[in-house]
């Protein structure tokens, strides 16, 4: 059997990392989660650390402060890789990505002889959806997720999404010094940069549902940013 890692990215996520970590080990015992808290001032590391104690799948990165999503996420792409997992899997920590598609994304990766290198849970294939969410905000993620096609020449649908499993095999052929995105962006940023070596991808509908607990992190800052960093990458990466 592959050896999975599932990450998940937290800042003030006390409320909701106890409710998606059951969750999780619910649809796939087997698998270790690793913790990647950017010194989250509600306590969310601390819980960890305590858990940790009778949780032996229950692993843990603590960082200084806040320092982007996108380089958490890649911290957990070094760890898979420093760790000889096969398969990493990246979600939201915020229960936004329900666990029950966990069996379904990882058939995709795992099946023998035409597993794919990258299974995206994606809320634009038929059967996919998002729950919760106001116009406005629909608005902005179908039209990131176009823009990214454009600049980027991604064929995917949903190319914002965290919700996502990789082979750390082909993970090995980044080359940490050409991404440059450090905050939203890297989710299509990283596509990118697998497209380039090679990846082959997939995806699987899933129904993305707005967090129980706690508020966004993105803002409008956020997002005007993560777009010239796309328009920068389609312009001189490609």
């Amino acid at each position: 059997m592959s050896q999975f890692l599932v990450s998940l990215a937290t800042y003030n996520e006390r409320e909701n990392l106890p409710l998606i970590i059951k969750e999780i080990f619910e649809f796939a015992s087997d698998v270790d989660i690793l913790v990647i808290d950017d010194n989250s001032p509600d306590g969310t590391g601390d819980w960890v650390v305590e858990q940790m104690q009778v949780e032996p799948r229950l692993k843990l990165i603590r960082r200084a402060g806040k320092l982007g999503l996108g380089t958490a996420t890649f911290a957990a792409m070094k760890y898979a890789i420093e760790n000889q997992y096969d398969f990493l899997l990246n979600m939201d920590a915020d229960l936004s990505h329900p666990p029950r598609y966990i069996p379904a994304i990882r058939s995709k990766a795992e099946e023998d002889g035409k597993g794919f290198d990258v299974v995206i849970g994606s809320r634009y294939v038929h059967g996919g959806g998002v729950e919760g969410w106001p116009l406005y905000r629909q608005l902005m993620s179908r039209c990131i997720n176009l823009y990214a096609k454009i600049f980027l020449g991604l064929k995917t649908k949903d190319n914002s999404g965290a919700f996502r499993c990789y082979r750390v095999e082909l993970l090995k052929k980044l080359d940490e010094t050409k991404i440059v995105s450090k905050g939203y962006s890297f989710q299509e940023e990283i596509l990118f940069r697998l497209k380039k070596v090679g990846a082959t991808f997939a995806e699987v509908p899933i129904i993305f549902v707005d967090r129980r607990f706690g508020s966004s992190k993105i803002n409008h800052k956020e997002t005007l940013n993560a777009l010239w960093i796309l328009l920068r990458i389609g312009l001189w990466g490609r």
